[in-house]
């Protein structure tokens, strides 16, 4: 493979960091270890992770992924995503006599911490994210009389606001850092007196990912983002490796997915991953340039990861004792000690 590596000089670009990120990590882990320490079925509010591959994973082990509440049935554990949800949705648990884990991950529950503050100081809020997105609704949920979504600078002609010495923004943790930054600054031409949340929304899993994207696409004709068509922060990657240079950028879930064509005339292909994305899917697309002549792997970094996070604090409770009494209190009968 290093002789036709050599011929041929073809090369991959092989973008650091990529792949999975502390909140990503973080929640998966959670979903494994609530299936090995209360056993099949846990329930999981919406996917886990954008990501195909994992939500597949998870499903073997015993996960069931639901898009309401109500699919779940009393007495049952449910877990929170990693996007986070609104208020509304733990009353609903609640009603639902649902024991609950909750792995929203920690940088997105700081923007809805955020969001209530400014909204008991009675602020309105623009909300700089893509309409629908988890992530959006959560937030917005957590002050909705307050906050206005902003699904980039086009909309900005469309917002109103009470008092314009009264505004803040905040954002979609997984957004483009450029064009995100870009709405700000329409909204400040419109509100000079715009607020910044005390520390950047954008979590930096996302922007060291799109930083190395960038630097992938000054030398790679051609980039290719492992994720799913569902995750914001690998759309935004490809978004952004258009923007720097790059002649061509596609989505990928799995190598297979990938169309020779893409490589015509190209000699170094650059390759990162979404932020909810496991480095086997990635090492599956190596595989794969590399029967095509790709066999030479450059490492292209650009940033040192080392945050981690703690899991869900839920993990230490028997929730299944506690969903049980749950229902024993409605029904008034003895939780079993089984």
């Amino acid at each position: 493979m290093g002789c036709m590596t050599a011929s041929t000089g073809r090369r991959v670009l092989l973008a650091a960091p990529r792949g999975y990120c502390a909140g990503v990590d973080r929640a998966v882990i959670a979903v494994e270890k609530a299936l090995e320490q209360y056993g099949a079925p846990i329930y999981v509010r919406h996917e886990i992770v954008h990501n195909k591959f994992v939500v597949q994973t998870l499903e073997k082990k015993g996960a069931i992924f639901v898009e309401q509440t109500a699919e779940v049935p009393e007495g049952s554990i449910v877990m929170f995503s990693a996007h986070g949800v609104a208020p509304v949705v733990h009353d609903e648990a609640a009603a639902g006599r649902l024991a609950t884990i909750d792995a929203t991950c920690p940088l997105v529950t700081k923007v809805h911490k955020e969001a209530v503050r400014f909204a008991k100081e009675d602020y309105d809020i623009l909300l700089i994210g893509h309409e629908g997105h988890e992530e959006v609704i959560g937030t917005s949920g957590e002050a909705p009389e307050h906050i206005t979504l902003v699904d980039g600078p086009e909309d900005v002609s469309k917002v109103e606001v009470r008092d314009p010495s009264k505004v803040v923004w905040l954002s979609q943790t997984t957004l483009s850092v450029d064009e995100t930054m870009e709405t700000v600054d329409a909204l400040k031409n419109k509100f000079p007196q715009l607020i910044s949340p005390p520390s950047d929304d954008i979590c930096y899993a996302t922007q060291n990912r799109q930083i190395a994207v960038k630097k992938l696409a000054e030398d790679a004709q051609l980039v290719i983002v492992v994720g799913s068509k569902n995750s914001s922060n690998s759309i935004r990657m490809v978004e952004v490796a258009l923007d720097a240079g790059a002649a061509a950028a596609h989505l990928v879930d799995f190598a297979a997915e990938i169309d020779e064509a893409w490589l015509e005339g190209v000699t170094t292909v650059g390759l990162t991953s979404g932020a909810s994305v496991p480095d086997v899917l990635v090492d599956g697309v190596l595989e794969w340039l590399a029967e095509r002549g790709y066999g030479d792997v450059e490492t292209v970094k650009t940033a040192e990861e080392s945050i981690t996070f703690s899991l869900p604090k839920e993990l230490r409770r028997d929730l299944r004792a506690e969903a049980a009494a749950l229902v024993a209190e409605r029904t008034g009968s003895t939780p079993s000690a089984e």
